[in-house]
């Protein structure tokens, strides 16, 4: 039993206890007393607070045993509801409350950040690639075991609960949000995801992770951009492994290296840039910010690798680089 059914069991059995009380004084006592006096009695009765008989039940056998009975159930229930209180302070469930309440107000002032939906063996790397190269995170898991494992990374914002229920994404901020990734255990639910986000926001982008490679056209037609199987991706890299050793352990390295959050990302060149109709030396990626251009993409079309440092850049630009993550993230603002 969660902690709001607690509380509430408690605030309703006092109120049955001071209910069921007073009317049975009044049944008692009626023509004699009214309604306010016997649950006034039933109050004093139950709280002991000593304050003496309202009603005159000295001597009255059939009052008496009815007061005993008051009495033991309302303080049973008052121990019951006090138990409760030291748990929610001892167990920390208040402070769990008092914190998930301030997240949610953090989400609720992001914008153009990313949702991660499931935490499991697919979504805890994703969140911890995501929060190292700077990215605002939401994660949607309903598991609380998951949840406890994934609250070790730093500074991460969740909400707890089934992701293929819409307010969950709603709370997640899926109307302001960038992308979401659906990294679910099971198919049909990251094809019902799909097709939620994509009605709640036409302009998300939508990544979701599939099992089942006969799923793929389904997904992209309920809205997904793009669609990654974890079978392939693992199966490509085992081929890597044997054939091209050396690269596979170059980018493994650059992953862990201890210089520096390295990695590879990508820079849009907006319309507003300070960098636009200048060439790649004068935009200052190499010498400002220690970055090494891999490529470039000119609205939407090929990729060209290797730019020449004298290429003037346009708006719209997408530029391929390696670097510090603080540096890019330096860069993006920039550009």
């Amino acid at each position: 039993m969660n902690i709001k059914s607690r509380l509430l069991l408690v605030v309703l059995a006092i109120m049955l206890v001071v209910l069921g009380g007073s009317l049975g004084f009044y049944l008692l006592f009626g023509a004699q007393q009214s309604f306010m006096d016997c649950m006034y009695m039933t109050v004093i009765s139950i709280t002991s607070v000593g304050f003496g008989e309202v009603i005159p039940i000295t001597g009255n056998v059939p009052a008496e045993i009815f007061t005993m009975v008051v009495i033991t159930f309302g303080m049973g229930i008052g121990l019951y509801g006090l138990s409760t209180l030291t748990a929610l302070l001892i167990e920390g469930e208040l402070s769990g409350i008092l914190r998930k309440n301030k997240m949610s107000k953090k989400i609720e002032k992001l914008t153009n950040h990313f949702i991660v939906c499931g935490g499991g063996t697919t979504g805890k790397p994703l969140l911890v690639e995501l929060m190292k190269n700077r990215e605002a995170v939401v994660l949607v898991e309903r598991d609380e075991e998951i949840l406890a494992s994934c609250a070790e990374i730093p500074e991460l914002l969740f909400v707890e609960g089934d992701a293929t229920e819409d307010r969950n994404l709603v709370a997640a901020g899926i109307e302001r949000a960038a992308g979401i990734l659906i990294g679910l255990p099971e198919d049909k639910d990251n094809l019902y995801v799909t097709m939620t986000a994509r009605m709640l926001n036409k302009r998300i982008r939508i990544i979701s992770k599939m099992t089942d490679a006969k799923l793929e056209a389904k997904l992209k037609k309920a809205g997904a951009d793009s669609v990654v199987s974890p079978n392939n991706i693992g199966a490509l890299r085992m081929a890597s492994e044997m054939i091209r050793p050396t690269v596979v352990d170059f980018l493994d390295s650059m992953l862990r290296s201890k210089q520096g959050n390295l990695r590879i990302h990508q820079i849009l060149v907006s319309e507003n840039s300070p960098a636009v109709d200048k060439t790649l030396i004068e935009a200052g990626l190499k010498d400002k910010f220690g970055l090494l251009v891999l490529g470039a993409r000119h609205q939407k079309g090929e990729i060209e690798f290797n730019p020449s440092a004298t290429q003037r850049l346009a708006a719209g630009t997408t530029l391929i680089v390696m670097g510090d993550v603080d540096d890019i993230a330096r860069a993006r603002k920039s550009f």
